[in-house]
């Protein structure tokens, strides 16, 4: 099983678990609200534009109160849980455009329960987000308002944010990097060194897609 699925696999168990009503970490959404988005993403993509197009949105709006009518809660979790599905089907697809994908919601979950602790990644899954962190650096931090060098507990650097202003470092394990860099800064357990100004200002930032 790739990282994928079991992410997958791991962040279906949970929101059956959960129910439809609890929180996340994605401001204004429940749970029934996530699953909808993952099943959107996935099955609708004619509705999917809306996802990073500000112009679509109220289009991808309406579908995914639309699955959330037609299909339930359950019903989402379980064509959640069934995938891949799609263009994702694709032989290596799902593995490269949904192991971010389902750990950061994943942890989008997890983290807004009232109790939670940090996942032991192995070691290859590890290394995987890391090298997928690293590659997308440019674009996760391209609205970051300072410089940002990240420095992976392991071993590994990789830098993002605009050229020739002031820097902040930022230290973790690969899945707290990329949990950062997703915009998820409060919630990731990674050390960040700076002025205090700069750093202020990196929290607060916009990050991620």
């Amino acid at each position: 099983m790739t990282y994928a699925r079991a992410e997958r696999a791991a962040l279906s168990d949970l929101l059956a678990g959960l129910g439809p009503d609890a929180p996340t970490l994605c401001e204004g959404w429940t749970t029934f609200d996530l699953v909808a988005h993952l099943v959107l993403r996935e099955r609708r993509a004619d509705a999917a534009g809306g996802i990073m197009i500000s112009s679509l949105a109220g289009y991808t709006a309406r579908v995914q109160e639309s699955l959330k009518a037609k299909h339930g809660y359950a019903g989402l979790v379980e064509l959640l849980r069934s995938g891949p599905s799609g263009i994702y089907r694709l032989p290596g697809l799902d593995r490269l455009a949904n192991t971010t994908e389902y750990f950061i919601h994943h942890e989008d979950v997890r983290r807004a329960q009232r109790v939670w602790e940090p996942r032991e990644l192995p070691a290859d899954f590890d290394e995987t987000l890391w090298k997928q962190a690293r590659a997308g650096t440019r674009v996760f931090l391209r609205k970051s308002p300072v410089r940002v060098v990240l420095h992976r507990i392991g071993g590994g650097v990789a830098i993002g944010g605009p050229k020739d202003t002031p820097q902040a470092e930022v230290t973790g394990a690969a899945g707290e990097l990329m949990l950062f860099c997703f915009g998820r800064q409060s919630h990731a357990r990674v050390d960040v060194t700076g002025d205090d100004e700069v750093v202020a200002k990196l929290m607060d930032a916009s990050l991620g897609t």
